[in-house]
């Protein structure tokens, strides 16, 4: 787990010193308890652009040396391992990521991090950050949850769940494609309940699970088109519910993320989109079935400059301030539960 730095790592014990660090490294999790599993899914900022390793602003160990995220880094400046909380990704039925939560040997990072973090501190039993996802999806085309129908606008049909192609005139034969509406929404869900059947290759020695909660950071793709930022909320909800009776998980809990760059406020498609992603929170009042289950985290004020279409310029300050701010989210969201 040790890098080969000199002053970085020297740098980072000084300040470790001060700031104090995490007291994760080599915890163990009480394997009695059910693994609690967190899917994760949305596009590229999902998958994770933030950069790691280098002296200037924006990377993670400049924002290390600078006193911030104290708990990723252990007394002698290394990055902590947690052996509470496995890190999970896989994309198209393909692994890329099983250890242990680190930043050790991770060249870019996303908002699992932070998250992990966030949640595993929470809960004694095992966690499992499991994350499914592809970039340059839009939640009104190839993550279309099942359910959505056709619609009709200015002259155009567009796809239904399992229509192809996206959109045609309406009145005529549409022409499908080599994709349909959900595609990516079927494959992330499948590729997640491969792992979650093969759950000892994913974390050793775990015999159960319960998935409590998931995880949602989009939008990218639905800005460019005004169709798919028109419906996005009829989309997100029907998303959710989607979720959760697809991995039987009726009681799970549902956080999600703004795009960084819209501001409240904002018109055309992405101010409907961040209206969309504020009304299925809770607390906003208008989905009485999502009270206490469901919330969204401002993303606004947590970015650090950029677009998700530039992924912030690969500043890891976001993807971590982000991070935290879902799994803080989360976590509030389980207490009220473990409190009624």
């Amino acid at each position: 787990m040790k890098r080969n730095l000199t002053y970085f790592a020297l740098a980072m014990f000084a300040l470790a010193c001060i700031a104090g660090t995490s007291d994760a490294e080599g915890k163990e999790a009480d394997m009695s308890k059910p693994v609690q599993v967190y899917i994760l899914m949305g596009q590229s900022n999902m998958l994770g652009f933030g950069k790691v390793a280098g002296a200037k602003d924006g990377t993670l160990e400049s924002a290390i040396k600078a006193g911030k995220y104290a708990y990723l880094v252990d007394d002698s400046g290394a990055w902590v391992t947690r052996k509470d909380a496995r890190n999970v990704r896989v994309m198209n039925f393909k692994d890329y990521k099983n250890d242990w939560l680190t930043v050790a040997k991770t060249g870019k990072i996303g908002p699992e991090i932070g998250f992990g973090h966030q949640v595993a501190e929470a809960t004694e039993a095992p966690v499992l950050i499991l994350k499914s996802c592809i970039g340059n999806r839009s939640l009104g085309w190839d993550l279309l949850p099942p359910g959505s129908e056709r619609y009709e606008i200015d002259g155009t049909t567009y796809a239904g769940y399992k229509d192809s192609p996206d959109k045609w005139p309406t009145g005529t034969v549409a022409k499908k494609i080599n994709w349909y509406a959900g595609k990516q929404y079927d494959t992330d869900v499948a590729s997640a309940k491969k792992v979650l059947e093969n759950l000892d290759k994913y974390y050793p020695g775990a015999k159960q699970y319960e998935i409590v909660g998931f995880v949602f950071w989009q939008g990218d793709k639905d800005r460019y088109n005004p169709a798919h930022a028109s419906r996005y909320e009829e989309n997100l909800v029907r998303f959710i519910k989607s979720l959760r009776k697809d991995f039987n998980a009726p009681d799970a809990k549902f956080v999600c993320a703004t795009l960084g760059q819209t501001q409240k406020g904002s018109k055309g498609n992405e101010g409907a989109i961040l209206t969309a992603q504020l009304a299925v929170d809770g607390k906003s009042g208008k989905y009485e079935a999502f009270q206490g289950n469901v919330a969204t985290v401002y993303s606004h004020p947590l970015s650090k400059g950029g677009a998700s279409n530039g992924h912030y310029s690969g500043n890891a300050e976001t993807y971590m301030n982000v991070g935290e701010e879902l799994g803080k989210a989360m976590v509030e969201l389980l207490k009220q539960t473990r409190a009624e």
